[in-house]
């Protein structure tokens, strides 16, 4: 992260909590995203808002990127997105890195009851107890892991 906008986060966390928001006062459910996403096979009955939900998160992101191509990744002066490279020293290759990465973060997010959406934004804004131990396990095994790779 070579510099920060106060703006883009702010305009991005305020459209999260919006989406969250709508989500849970329209159709009463959670926005975790885990847990919308693991109900898709196998398919549970309620399916069709889970697709739809899933494809405007997608769709809604790739619009921003189109309309808005300086505000992101790049910043202001907008390089474009790019993945990070698995550490060098480690002879893993990036897309075996990311399988792996995606593994252990479904796996995490099964045995967590939840993800960092369901448990860092609803969750903690519904003053759950067990949604702030998991953020601030998230957070701490984060900053471990990022001293330990030093990929940021």
């Amino acid at each position: 992260m070579d510099s920060f906008s106060p703006i883009p986060a702010l305009l991005g966390g305020a459209l999260i909590g919006l989406a969250s928001a709508v989500l849970w006062l329209g159709n009463g459910r959670i926005a975790g995203i885990s847990g919308i996403f693991g109900q898709l096979l196998p398919p549970a009955r309620t399916v069709v808002w889970r697709i739809v939900f899933l494809l405007a998160l997608v769709l809604g992101t790739l619009a921003a990127a189109w309309l808005f191509p300086g505000l992101g990744v790049g910043g202001p002066g907008g390089r474009p997105a790019e993945l990070v490279g698995a550490p060098a020293a480690w002879g893993i290759p990036t897309p075996v890195w990311l399988v792996i990465a995606g593994l252990l973060t479904g796996f995490g997010t099964k045995i967590g009851n939840g993800c960092t959406s369901g448990h860092g934004v609803c969750g903690i804004a519904r003053l759950s107890l067990r949604s702030f131990v998991a953020v601030g396990i998230f957070f701490s095994v984060a900053i471990v892991t990022v001293a330990v790779t030093g990929v940021v």
